[in-house]
């Protein structure tokens, strides 16, 4: 298998499912910078021309949460998605909450910061991302009460998601007031599994 990626980004995410079921892969760096995400040949991978990208022989599975379904698909013996149906329904549900309610007004406060030309950004929707994401943060630190993890009493999908969401939170200081969200953060990035934190991963690109 082979994975295109660039440092820090979501690759990070596809990263850590492949790390988790242990997978023989290679990384293959598209420079978000130097543009090479435009180049027609990685646009043939993905038309969208965003990173990850996962190719599997003739398969080719852009999105890194589907990258990371896919590899639950793959190796089901690692268990990252359960085999009861009502859990497996449960991992479902918070990793579509992760990218809907959570990713998405990080997304929005990351255009708005830097990446739209200046005239294009928008200070007041970064504050208004920022209210929505902390509404939705409020629900999963009330679910992870008593929690480990987010479904179950082990890794799934929905903890590759999220976990790096909330790396992602706490690089613009969203997460300092859920003690449950910050403690989480740590609990999955301790494990030997875990991808490099964002910060990290951009230093070493």
């Amino acid at each position: 298998m082979k994975l295109y990626g660039f440092a820090g980004t979501r690759s990070q995410r596809a990263l850590w499912g492949l790390k988790e079921v242990d997978a023989d892969f290679e990384f293959i760096s598209v420079n978000l910078l130097e543009g090479e995400h435009k180049r027609p040949e990685f646009l043939r991978l993905n038309p969208a021309g965003k990173v990850p990208v996962l190719v599997d022989g003739d398969r080719v599975i852009p999105e890194s949460a589907a990258i990371v379904l896919y590899l639950a698909d793959k190796y089901p013996e690692k268990g990252l998605l359960p085999t009861d149906l009502e859990e497996r329904a449960q991992v479902y549900r918070w990793t579509l909450f992760a990218v809907t309610e959570l990713e998405q007004p990080l997304w929005r406060i990351t255009r708005h910061s830097f990446l739209y030309p200046p005239d294009k950004r928008l200070p007041a929707d970064i504050e208004l991302a920022r209210a929505d994401f902390m509404t939705m943060a409020t629900v999963l630190e009330k679910h992870l009460e008593g929690r480990e993890f987010i479904v179950g009493d082990r890794l799934t999908v929905a903890d590759c998601v999220t976990a790096y969401l909330m790396d992602w939170a706490n690089e613009v200081q969203l997460i300092e007031t859920f003690p449950r969200l910050q403690a989480y953060l740590e609990r999955l990035y301790a494990r030997p599994e875990a991808p490099q934190r964002i910060a990290d991963a951009r230093k070493a690109a």
